[in-house]
């Protein structure tokens, strides 16, 4: 039987393509192959978020997918001169990296700022509001937050 080398090549091409490959994510990370994962916070960008309301500079990346971390997520969100109501069914804990984080709830003003930590419990009605800029991470459980 005489096969080409560029039936092989064809073949492995075929082999190679169908193959999973790693996800590209838009920031530096390392995941060991134990699962432990760091990341390099100030390479993260996170990319625009619908508020809903026009004019709001939100943005926002999930550092993780849910294959990686089916029950916790984490991300880093950014806003600038912005503020939107928000109804999380699910509990969040927020670190703050740069800059002011106020949670509206009920009349009242929770501040966070650079270092601080703020936990919202699940079933919480507030307002995310950032009267400068605001970098903060943010740990949601369950992980699956959009869809709770």
């Amino acid at each position: 039987m005489n096969i080409s080398e560029e039936l092989i090549a064809k073949i492995v091409k075929q082999v190679i393509s169908g193959l999973p490959t790693a996800p590209t994510v838009p920031f530096e990370r390392h995941v060991d192959s134990s699962g432990i994962m760091s990341i390099k916070t100030n390479t993260v960008k996170p990319a625009p978020f619908d508020t809903g309301k026009p004019g709001d500079n939100v943005f926002l990346t999930d550092l993780v997918s849910l294959e990686e971390s089916p029950r916790l997520g984490f991300g880093v969100m950014e806003m600038d001169h912005s503020s939107f109501d928000w109804t999380l069914r699910y509990d969040e804990v927020d670190y703050v990296i740069e800059g002011r984080l106020d949670i509206h709830i009920n009349g009242n003003r929770v501040t966070g700022e650079k270092g601080d930590i703020i936990f919202i419990p699940k079933n919480s009605s507030i307002t995310f509001s950032a009267p400068d800029f605001s970098r903060f991470l943010y740990c949601v459980y369950p992980a699956d937050w959009a869809n709770q």
